[in-house]
């Protein structure tokens, strides 16, 4: 059993400038921002002081075009397929997705009935757990 379902597991920001709004929280918030490769240009990983990982900002960019611009958190699911079928009979509208996260990993991002916005991601190796 995954230990994380349930559980918000991540977090980030899809913004049209993250550099500029990398600068803000780093002003902000004194979270220092560690670049991550995207293949000609870099995201940021936003680090806490107390050196953990603080979220990711994001460029508008790709296949982040179609995100919305607010803090969207990452809820960890067993199965990504049967939950996004259960949010469609509910009402919920798949936005993006589904698409890989990092190594063994899909999310998507759901809408819910009343319209708010997070994604859902499921740990390939969850469903053998």
């Amino acid at each position: 059993m995954n230990e994380d379902l349930g559980k918000i597991v991540w977090h980030d920001l899809t913004v049209p400038d993250a550099e500029k709004v990398r600068e803000f929280y780093s002003a902000v918030v004194g979270w220092r921002s560690d670049p991550v490769d995207m293949g000609g240009y870099s995201d940021y990983m936003m680090v806490r002081t107390n050196e953990e990982p603080g979220g990711g900002i994001c460029w508008a960019r790709g296949e982040n075009a179609d995100l919305p611009p607010q803090w969207l958190l990452y809820v960890m699911i067993e199965n990504l397929d049967a939950s996004l079928d259960k949010c469609r009979a509910l009402g919920g509208t798949v936005l993006a997705g589904p698409r890989g996260l990092g190594e063994g990993q899909r999310f998507a991002v759901v809408r819910d009935p009343a319209g708010a916005v997070m994604a859902i991601v499921e740990k390939m190796s969850s469903r053998t757990e």
